[in-house]
C-alpha cells in the first residue's frame, strides 16, 4: 500500500463560488500555511502523485521503477535538496509496484537532513552509491549502486520482473545487465504520470504563474527604460521572484532590438534603446517546485509601428488559435495545425518556437507539440494537463520581431490561461481571434493593465 494511504484530505464546499477552486487563476492561496484555511495539501499531493505513478507502472507491467532524474525522485518521494542535485546521478529512488518508495540519498549530512525532513519516508532512506566520475572505480561503484537497488527489489519479490529505469549511462546499464535485471524504459510511465496534474499541483502552479505575472508587470511599468541593459532587467526579475518565494530562477531571457531578429534566447549586456521591442521569457521554479514559463513582447518608450503591430497580431492569432484546441479529447495535431509553418516543417525537428510543452516540476515534461511530428503522431490532450504554448513571428529580414507564450490549464470546459499579464493594448486592444467561448470565464487575459503585487 502507498505511504499514508489512508489520508484523503478534505473536499471544499464550493456551493457559493459555483466552480472548482483550483481551476480559477484568480482564486489564489497564500504560499504560507494557516490553521484557518485549507490550502495546498502537501500530504495529499504526495499521495496522489505516488498513486499516479503506480497506476502507470501497472499499465506498463513493471515490477518496479528506479529513477535517477531529480524531478522524478521528488515526484515519488517528496524529497528536494537543491537544484544542483537534480541531474548528476548521485541519488535515486526505487518504487516497487506493491510497496512504498525508497530514497537513496547522498551519505553524510544530506542523508541526515533527509531523515529529519521526510518523516513520511520512515525507515526507507538509505545511502546512495555514487558511480560517475569515480575514475578507476566507476565499474565497482556502479555495481554497488545496482546492488543497493536490488536489495529493495528482492525484499518485494520483483527482481525477476520488468524494471523500468528513467535514464542510464553505460556503466549503470552494464551493471544492471550484469546483475541479470530485465531493464526497460521507465520514462514513459513517469511522463504519463506527471503530465496530468493533481488538484494540489495545480494550486502550486497558480502561485508560480502569479509571481511571474507580477514580475512582468514591474518590467513593463517600472524597470524597462532606455539605458538599462538586458542583464539588468534579468537581475531585477531574479531579485523580485526569489523575494516572492520562488525556489530557483531557471532562466530569464531578455532580447531587445536587433537581438529579437534572429531571436537570441539569452540575455546579454546590450543597452536597451528607446523604440526597441523587448522579448521577455520568464522561466522560474515557484513555491513547491512548480514552474512558470511565459513570454511577453514589450516596447521601450515608444509607440509600436504598424509593422510591429502586424507582427504582434500574427503571433497572437496563432497562439490563441492553437490554444483554443487545448481541450480534453483533442490532440496535439489539432493544436499545431494552427501554428504557422516554420523551421519545424523545413527540417523536421523541433525549434521550440512554434511549440507547446507540458510544464510542472520541470520546464519540459511529458508532451511536446511541434509541426515536426505532431501532425503525423497526434497525442491525446486530457483534463488537468498544463501547457506552455508559444508562437513567434520569425521571418527573415525583420529589424525586430515578436514572440508570445501563455501557461494554460486544460479544464473540462476548455483552456484556462493562468498567466494574466495583459498584452500590448496598442497592438490588440479589444481585438480577439475567433470565438473563444466567453474568454473572461476561462481566464483569458484582459488587455488592461493590472498592477503587480
Amino acid at each position: 500500500m502507498p505511504f499514508n494511504a489512508d489520508y484523503r484530505g478534505y473536499d471544499l464546499d464550493i456551493g457559493f463560488i459555483e466552480e472548482s477552486h483550483h481551476t480559477n487563476p484568480r482564486r489564489l492561496y497564500s504560499t504560507y500555511g494557516a490553521d484557518w484555511q485549507y490550502r495546498v495539501d502537501h500530504e495529499r499531493m504526495r499521495r496522489e502523485r505516488l498513486e499516479r505513478a503506480r497506476a502507470e507502472m501497472i499499465a506498463d507491467d513493471l515490477g518496479a521503477l528506479i529513477v535517477f532524474a531529480g524531478a522524478n525522485v521528488r515526484y515519488l518521494t517528496g524529497s528536494y535538496q537543491g537544484n544542483w542535485k537534480y541531474n548528476i546521478n548521485i541519488r535515486y529512488a526505487v518504487l516497487p509496484r506493491e510497496g512504498d518508495p525508497y530514497l537513496f540519498e547522498t551519505a553524510g549530512s544530506d542523508m541526515h537532513n533527509a531523515r529529519l525532513d521526510l518523516p513520511w519516508m520512515k525507515d526507507r532512506i538509505r545511502p546512495a552509491m555514487t558511480w560517475q566520475w569515480a575514475e578507476g572505480a566507476v565499474s565497482e561503484m556502479a555495481d554497488k549502486m545496482v546492488a543497493s537497488a536490488m536489495e529493495v527489489l528482492k525484499e518485494h519479490g520483483v527482481e525477476k520482473e520488468k524494471i523500468g529505469v528513467d535514464n542510464l549511462d553505460f556503466p549503470a546499464l552494464h551493471a544492471f545487465e550484469k546483475a541479470g535485471l530485465r531493464i526497460v524504459n521507465g520514462w514513459p510511465a513517469m511522463s504519463r504520470a506527471r503530465v496530468v496534474k493533481t488538484t494540489d499541483e495545480i494550486e502550486q502552479i497558480k502561485m508560480s504563474a502569479a509571481i511571474g505575472d507580477a514580475a512582468m508587470w514591474h518590467i513593463k511599468h517600472e524597470w524597462l527604460k532606455p539605458g538599462v541593459t538586458e542583464r539588468q532587467i534579468e537581475a531585477k526579475v531574479h531579485e523580485f521572484m526569489l523575494d516572492r518565494g520562488c525556489e530557483i530562477i531557471y532562466d530569464i531571457i531578455v532580447a531587445s532590438g536587433g537581438n529579437t531578429s534572429p531571436y537570441r534566447r539569452w540575455a546579454t549586456d546590450k543597452l536597451i534603446q528607446q523604440g526597441d521591442l523587448i522579448i521577455i521569457d520568464i522561466n522560474a521554479v515557484g513555491p513547491g517546485g512548480y514552474y512558470v514559463d511565459f513570454v511577453r513582447t514589450l516596447k521601450c518608450a515608444g509607440k509600436m509601428t504598424q509593422q510591429e503591430i502586424d507582427l504582434y497580431r500574427e503571433t497572437y492569432d496563432s497562439l490563441y488559435a492553437g490554444m483554443e484546441n487545448l481541450r480534453p479529447g483533442m490532440t496535439s495535431a489539432d493544436v499545431v495545425s494552427k501554428f504557422p509553418e516554420y523551421d519545424d516543417d523545413t527540417y523536421g525537428t523541433v525549434t521550440l518556437q512554434q511549440f507547446a510543452h507540458s510544464i510542472g516540476i520541470t520546464l519540459y515534461e511529458g508532451m511536446w507539440m511541434s509541426r515536426a511530428y505532431s501532425l503525423k503522431y497526434p497525442a491525446e490532450i486530457k483534463e488537468n494537463m498544463y501547457f506552455a504554448i508559444e508562437t513567434f513571428a520569425g521571418h527573415p529580414g525583420l529589424p525586430q520581431t515578436c514572440r508570445l507564450e501563455e501557461n494554460v490549464l486544460v479544464s473540462k470546459d476548455g483552456p484556462v490561461i493562468f498567466t494574466k499579464m495583459e498584452h500590448m493594448e496598442e497592438a490588440v486592444g479589444d481585438y480577439r481571434v475567433g470565438d473563444f467561448h466567453h474568454p473572461s470565464l476561462l481566464g483569458y487575459p484582459t488587455h488592461k493593465s493590472e498592477p503587480g503585487t
